[in-house]
């Protein structure tokens, strides 16, 4: 852990856990975004980013990197609300359930490639210009999110 530490990679392993879930849930997601939806697979994937993101998001309540509740936090908040809203319908399954999950579980997986550009960019930049490239790369992200779900929309005839 030194070693990762030395590096301004990882200050704890509560910090470690975070990223390997996020990681697992990065993958898990994309996989669920680009495949075929409702089959076992589509399932089985979407158990593991859910369960994966749940363990991020409760790991993030954990870090303290600006002293106290921050910013971050709130997004986790943001993040934990959209994984709620996306599942209880899918396991509810009342009424017209399937738009509901549709779009919140998959602006889910774009909020945590946001949120990963947001971790990967401090890193590299100097808060002069933390904040300008985080923005530049969320919006790309965000653009390129709408274009990836209104295409699978439009193939599913939700619009």
């Amino acid at each position: 852990m030194d070693f990762l530490e030395k590096l301004h990679i990882f200050n704890s392993y509560i910090g470690l856990f975070h990223t390997l879930m996020a990681l697992v849930a990065m993958v898990s997601g994309s996989m669920v975004l680009l495949r075929t939806k409702g089959d076992l697979q589509h399932r089985r994937t979407g158990r593991v980013y859910c369960i994966s993101m749940l363990l991020m998001i409760i790991s993030a309540f954990a870090i303290y990197n600006f002293g106290g509740f921050s910013l971050f936090h709130g997004f986790a908040l943001i993040s934990l609300s959209g994984l709620i809203l996306g599942m209880v319908p899918a396991i509810r399954r009342k009424g017209n359930w399937f738009p509901k999950h549709f779009y919140f579980m998959n602006w889910s997986v774009v909020g945590l490639y946001c949120g990963f550009w947001a971790e990967v960019l401090v890193r590299f930049f100097d808060m002069r210009y933390f904040w300008w490239v985080v923005m530049l790369a969320t919006m790309a992200t965000t653009f390129a999110g709408m274009i990836v779900i209104n295409k699978a929309a439009k193939k599913l005839k939700l619009v």
